[in-house]
């Protein structure tokens, strides 16, 4: 019973992953391909005669009389020219002249017909009546009778099909092949420069280049819990045509400078909001890279009479280039798929995220949209693949895995390179975050800086830019309750389908493991197309469309984020004894009881991880929900962009503040908790 119980919980979340990780992923491909294009007179005829046929003859000739009746002069010209061509016949006047000439030769034209001419076009008249004006009412009137894809296609007049078309779109388009260098160009660039800082900060952290390195940490860190365009925001404010350094400083106090010309509005703007949006995630790499290597190594290459120069270039980089690498990736693949920085504080240098979003809101163009996500993320996985294939025969171990620092001294000029480095880096996050926060307790940024409190009250008179109603704070309220349901149901998901693969062991469990870990590779804004197109009509069936929904958001933000909790699960679970596990089951434990009175409490750091991950990723995610919200659904992450794109800066302030405190607050009191929990735990056991 138990293993039947076990296989039935494996097919369900088997099922779960395939709904709503794999089908959105594969959404994107076939609408990638999808063609959508006008019917041609044969086709729309035909189209329509199957429609007629659905009505009684008389009501079908009553209809067909009172439509014929109805028409004006211009709509019966034209439907005498079509009747004339489907009749085989040439159109002899100018179809460019005007009306009043047309509708007198195409009298003409009916007037010097043969008999047998005339009883054809009589007949046929009627129905190009219908295909030219009367195509979407006759749609509706028997709508009943036709299956969904005939309705849809008598009522638009399109066809659907499949081609690469779109994928020629972007190759043929010098708008898309210009947004696509820019792409490609700000993504390098960010990915070096991320990577060398982030290098010299490990480095640094790691290798006593700086006296506080925990605040290093912590201060480089932080952008991973903001929302993903703080960083454009603040260099408005601080670099901006308005900017308080620009214009306050070096326009109005010095004069060095016409603020309205030399600003960090462009590609340099979204170069320097990308580097420090992205630096924590290309120090993590490496700070773990340096923390785990065996510094040995380099003391034996001092002991030979290698220089501290010779030991980095020669020893130190050559054993940590994967991580480095890895981490440019990182960079690049994020930088690719940003559009908020570009659209807030690029005005006017397209990349090609950034047309992804254009065409999906502005022009409901998905088809081309997710020819593009493909286009976006080609160089990434071409990259990838090259990087996997020129180091998979490599070596970089170092022998037993003792790691640890070297003990060997750092030149005073290393340090004070280091130190500087860690300062500057440390320094202009805060100094980013705190015009974040005066610019939320500001008037008018560059105008009136009188302190307000306008910019948090609960609900404010007129409406922010963007989707939905009057509301300013209780967006954040949405945000949190949305993100909260994803975190306690993904976390528990996370985990389970860790426990499967590790300890249940399904048929196809490395496929299991394989489909959770596709959303951590995946970008977001690929993931919320894919939810997007998938949930639309899925399956052709109009009732279960989530969109629009809150559904569609909790859904999005609790499968893109479970790998975090996939892989912390199955590394903490391959190091603990499975006999506890088999021991519950000899005493007669239910699959259930194993997993919630054995598992989770002996792994509930990572249940913690895992939910506190999704927390916080759901609250500051921007690239995937923004195609998922709806007036009545909306997050704070949207707000936030859309307040910024159009100069509001005080409320997108105002709500970044808001969500830094509610993020710092959550992970607070789950660090109280945390050093309370090994307590409560003991009493839970004790007495169970």
């Amino acid at each position: 019973m138990s293993r039947a119980s076990a296989y039935a919980v494996s097919l369900g979340t088997a099922v779960l992953l395939m709904l709503f990780v794999i089908m959105p992923l594969g959404a994107v491909l076939i609408e990638s391909v999808r063609l959508r294009g006008p019917l041609t007179p044969r086709e729309m005829r035909t189209a329509v005669l199957a429609a007629l046929e659905r009505l009684e003859p008389e009501p079908r000739r009553t209809l067909l009389a009172r439509w014929g009746d109805e028409v004006t002069p211009a709509q019966r010209m034209e439907a005498t020219a079509a009747t004339l061509e489907a009749m085989n016949l040439r159109v002899l006047w100018d179809r460019k002249a005007p009306f009043d000439q047309q509708i007198a030769a195409a009298e003409a034209a009916v007037t010097g017909l043969t008999e047998n001419q005339r009883a054809a076009f009589t007949a046929e008249f009627p129905v190009q009546v219908a295909v030219l004006h009367k195509r979407i009412a006759l749609a509706f009137r028997v709508r009943d009778r036709l299956s969904p894809a005939e309705f849809d296609t008598l009522r638009s007049g399109t066809r659907s099909g499949f081609g690469l078309t779109h994928y020629r779109e972007f190759l043929g388009d010098p708008r898309l092949r210009r947004a696509g260098l820019h792409s490609l160009f700000v993504a390098t660039t960010a990915s070096l420069i991320s990577m060398v800082l982030a290098y010299a900060l490990a480095f640094a952290v790691n290798r006593r280049g700086t006296r506080v390195p925990s605040l290093v940490r912590f201060t480089v860190l932080t952008p991973l819990v903001s929302p993903p365009i703080i960083m454009a925001l603040a260099g408005i404010l601080l670099f901006g045509r308005q900017g308080l350094i620009t214009r306050g400083l070096l326009q109005e106090r010095l004069g060095l400078i016409d603020a309205d010309v030399t600003n960090l509005y462009g590609v340099s703007g979204v170069i320097v909001a990308m580097v420090l949006s992205f630096l924590p995630h290309a120090f993590i790499i490496l700070d773990d890279v340096l923390a785990r290597h065996d510094g040995r190594v380099e003391e034996a290459a001092a002991s030979q009479g290698a220089t501290a120069w010779q030991i980095f270039w020669r020893v130190t980089l050559p054993l940590t280039r994967p991580g480095v690498i890895r981490a440019a990736l990182v960079v690049f693949i994020l930088s690719m798929t940003d559009f908020g920085n570009p659209l807030v504080i690029g005005r006017g240098y397209s990349v090609l995220a950034g047309v992804v979003y254009d065409e999906i809101i502005g022009y409901q163009n998905s088809s081309l949209a997710a020819a593009l996500c493909v286009w976006l993320i080609l160089p990434t996985l071409t990259a990838y693949f090259l990087f996997e294939r020129s180091e998979r025969r490599k070596r970089f171990a170092t022998g037993a895995a003792t790691g640890g620092p070297p003990e060997l001294p750092l030149s005073a000029m290393a340090r004070l390179g280091l130190g500087t480095a860690a300062a500057a880096v440390c320094a202009t996050i805060v100094l980013f975050y705190g015009v974040i926060v005066l610019g939320s307790f500001t008037r008018v940024w560059g105008v009136d800086f009188t302190p307000t409190l306008e910019h948090y009250r609960w609900q404010g008179a007129e409406a922010y830019s963007g989707v939905g109603a009057a509301q300013r704070l209780p967006l954040i309220w949405s945000s949190v309750k949305i993100a909260g349901m994803a975190a306690l149901a993904g976390g528990i998901f996370s985990v389970m389908i860790a426990y499967l693969v590790e300890r249940v062991r399904p048929t196809g469990r490395n496929v299991l493991g394989f489909i959770a870990l596709l959303p951590g590779v995946v970008p977001g804004v690929i993931f919320g197309v894919g939810y997007l197109v998938a949930f639309n009509n899925p399956l052709g069936i109009r009732e279960l469309a989530l969109t629009g929904t809150a559904a569609i958001l909790v859904l999005n933000i609790l499968f893109a984020n479970i790998f975090v909790g996939v892989l912390a699960g199955r590394a903490t679970l391959q190091r603990l004894d499975p006999a506890v596990d088999e021991a519950a089951e000899i005493l007669g434990a239910t699959l259930g009881q194993k997993f919630f009175l054995v598992t989770v409490p002996m792994i509930r750091h990572v249940l913690v991880l895992a939910t506190l991950y999704i927390f916080v990723h759901g609250l500051v995610t921007l690239s995937a929900v923004i195609f998922l919200v709806s007036p009545d659904h909306n997050l704070a992450s949207v707000g936030i962009f859309l307040n910024a794109d159009t100069g509001r800066y005080g409320l997108a302030a105002s709500m970044s503040v808001a969500i830094l405190v509610i993020v710092t607050a959550v992970m607070g009191l789950i660090w109280l908790a945390e050093r309370h929990g090994p307590a409560w735990a003991r009493v839970r056991l004790a007495g169970g």
